[in-house]
C-alpha cells in the first residue's frame, strides 16, 4: 500500500512482542480517543459553521465540505493539475478509488481547469494505448472539451509503472509548469514526491489501517477456525511498513485524509503539522444517486425479490474477508432461521459470493455492478449493510446508500462514526462480531420499511448537505487555489 520495505532478519520473539505492543497501542487508544472527542452532529451544524467559521484553511482541523466555497468558475485563476491515479476507470464496473478520481477530476476539468491523468494502459480492448507520451494518440481526450487529458504510460495493461508515468509528467511539465501536482495515495512514491512543493497526496489508506484490519479479521475468525499461517508473518511486515510511513510521510507538503479519524491519526501518530493536514471526505454525484421508487420496485421485480418481503438489506462491494463479509454472512444465516421473509441482495463478486449463494433462496448475488445499476440496487433495498473490518476506511458504497435515501448499519468504527453515521436518526452501528452484527439485524427487522424509510429521508439531507460530488470538487479546488497562492487560504 504505502512503501516497499524489506526488513531485515530479526529475533521473532522480541518482534513480534514489539508488534503486539504498538498495534495495542494504535488499535485501541487512538481510536478510543478520537471517539471521546467526537460529537455528534448534523446538518444545522454544518450550515451554522459555514456561516461562522472563518480563518486560514491550514488551521481548519474539520473536513472542508462543511464550509461553503463560491460555486463561480474562478475562469481568473485557472489551474494545470497532474494527477498520478494508478487506474483510470475506464471499464464499466470500477472501483471506489477510480470512481473518486474520475468524479473529482472531470468536475475540476468542467470548471475549467486543465487537468492530466498520468495512469497505467487500460485493460479494456476498446481503450487506445500506445508507447510515448509524445505520441498525440497516447495523450488522448475525451470527446467533451472540458474533460481531463488522459496520459497512459507504456507497458502491460492495468499495470502500473510510476517511472514511465513521471517520464510523461516531466515532459508536459517543461511544456508549462504544473500549478498542482495530486497523488492518488503513493501513486507517486515518497523518493520522487518529497521534492516537490506544491504536491497534495489524498490518503485511501494506511500502514494502520492495515495492522488493525488484520487483528479484526483474525479476531473474526470462529473458534475451531485455524489462524491463518501469515497473521504473524503479516503483523511482522506491517510494523516496519507503518514506521517507514511515520518517517517518509513528513516529506509531502499536502496531505488530505477521506475522514476526520484518519485526520487524526495523520496529525497525532504520524506526527504531521496540523497546517498540512486537510480533512475533504469523497462525494459522490448526486445526479447518478438519488431517490427512485419506481425504479427500486422494477429492480425488485426483476431480481426476484417477492412481494411479500417484510425488509430487503443490501450489501455492496467487493466479497473478501477484509470487508466483512464472514460476519455478515454468519449473522444472516442465523437470521433467516427466525425471519423467512427478510432478504439480502449481495451486489459485488468475490470469494464469498458462493457462500453466499449457499445460504439459499433469499440470498441474492447479483455480481459486480455499473454506477448505474447500483443506483436502481440502492432503491431496492430498505437499508444498506457495511460489516467492513477495515477501522479507517470510508467506502463510497456508505455514502452512495446515503444519497439514495438509505439508512446505513454499518461497524463501529471511528471512521464511520465521526464522518458518516454522526447523528442516530442516519441508522445502526455494531462492534465487528457477530453476536453484535445480528442484534442490530434483529434490531432492523423489528423496527420495519416504514420507519427505515423516515431514516432514509434525513441521510438524503445529510447526504447532499456533506457527500455530493459538488461539495467535494469546491474543497479541492480551494485546496489547489491555495497552494498556488496564499490569498485562496483565507476562508471566506
Amino acid at each position: 500500500m504505502a512503501f516497499n520495505y524489506k526488513s531485515k532478519k530479526s529475533n521473532l520473539p522480541s518482534h513480534f512482542s514489539f508488534c503486539v505492543t504498538l498495534f495495542s497501542l494504535l488499535l485501541f487508544t487512538i481510536p478510543a480517543y478520537f471517539i471521546l472527542r467526537t460529537t455528534t452532529t448534523s446538518t444545522s451544524i454544518c450550515t451554522n459553521l459555514a456561516k461562522s467559521w472563518s480563518g486560514d484553511l491550514h488551521s481548519a482541523e474539520f473536513a472542508w465540505n462543511k464550509l461553503s466555497f463560491s460555486e463561480d468558475k474562478p475562469s481568473h485563476t485557472p489551474l494545470k493539475i497532474a494527477v498520478f491515479s494508478r487506474k483510470w476507470p475506464i471499464g464499466t464496473t470500477p472501483g471506489g478509488m477510480e470512481r473518486h478520481a474520475h468524479t473529482l477530476h472531470t468536475a475540476l476539468a468542467n470548471r475549467g481547469h486543465q487537468v492530466h491523468i498520468f495512469t497505467a494502459p487500460s485493460q479494456e480492448e476498446t481503450t487506445p494505448t500506445t508507447a510515448s507520451s509524445s505520441d498525440t494518440t497516447n495523450n488522448h481526450k475525451a470527446d467533451a472539451p472540458s474533460s481531463p487529458f488522459i496520459h497512459c504510460h507504456e507497458g502491460e495493461p492495468g499495470k502500473w509503472r510510476y517511472s514511465k508515468a513521471w517520464e510523461q509528467f516531466v515532459e508536459e511539465n517543461q511544456k508549462a509548469p504544473f500549478d498542482v501536482v495530486h497523488s492518488e495515495s503513493v501513486a507517486l512514491p515518497h523518493w520522487l514526491a518529497r521534492n516537490l512543493p506544491n504536491l497534495a497526496v489524498s490518503w485511501h489508506g494506511i500502514a494502520v489501517e492495515i495492522l488493525q484490519s488484520s487483528i479484526f479479521q483474525d479476531l473474526a475468525r470462529n473458534a475451531d477456525e485455524p489462524r491463518s499461517p501469515d497473521f504473524d508473518k503479516g503483523l511482522q511486515g506491517v510494523v516496519p511498513k507503518l514506521l517507514n510511513e511515520i518517517r517518509f510521510f513528513k516529506d509531502y507538503q499536502h496531505h488530505v485524509a477521506i475522514s476526520d479519524s484518519c485526520g487524526e491519526i495523520l496529525r497525532d501518530v504520524y506526527q504531521i503539522p496540523s497546517k498540512r493536514v486537510h480533512v475533504i471526505l469523497n462525494g459522490v454525484d448526486e445526479n447518478d444517486f438519488k431517490e427512485d421508487v419506481e425504479m427500486g420496485k422494477e429492480f425488485r421485480t426483476k431480481v426476484g425479490i417477492p412481494n411479500n418481503a417484510s425488509l430487503v438489506l443490501g450489501v455492496a462491494g467487493r466479497l473478501v474477508k477484509d470487508k466483512g463479509h464472514p460476519l455478515l454472512h454468519e449473522a444472516f444465516s442465523r437470521l433467516i432461521t427466525k425471519h423467512p421473509n427478510v432478504y439480502l441482495i449481495v451486489a459485488g463478486s468475490g470469494p464469498w459470493g458462493k457462500r453466499y449463494k449457499d445460504l439459499g433462496s433469499q440470498v441474492l448475488v447479483l455480481g459486480s455492478m455499473s454506477p448505474s445499476l447500483l443506483n436502481a440496487f440502492y432503491n431496492a433495498i430498505d437499508i444498506f449493510v457495511n460489516p467492513t473490518l477495515r477501522p479507517q476506511g470510508l467506502d463510497l458504497t456508505l455514502m452512495e446508500a446515503m444519497m439514495s435515501g438509505k439508512p446505513l448499519l454499518a461497524s463501529r468504527f471511528p471512521s464511520i462514526k465521526g464522518s458518516i453515521v454522526v447523528d442516530d436518526e442516519f441508522g445502526f452501528m455494531f462492534s465487528p462480531n457477530v453476536e453484535s452484527l445480528l442484534e442490530a439485524l434483529e434490531a432492523v427487522v423489528k423496527e420495519g420499511q416504514e420507519r427505515l424509510a423516515k431514516r432514509g429521508k434525513a441521510c438524503r439531507e445529510y447526504a447532499i448537505s456533506m457527500f455530493s460530488a459538488r461539495k467535494m470538487t469546491l474543497s479541492y479546488e480551494r485546496l489547489f487555489l491555495c497552494i498556488k497562492k496564499d490569498t485562496f487560504c483565507n476562508y471566506p
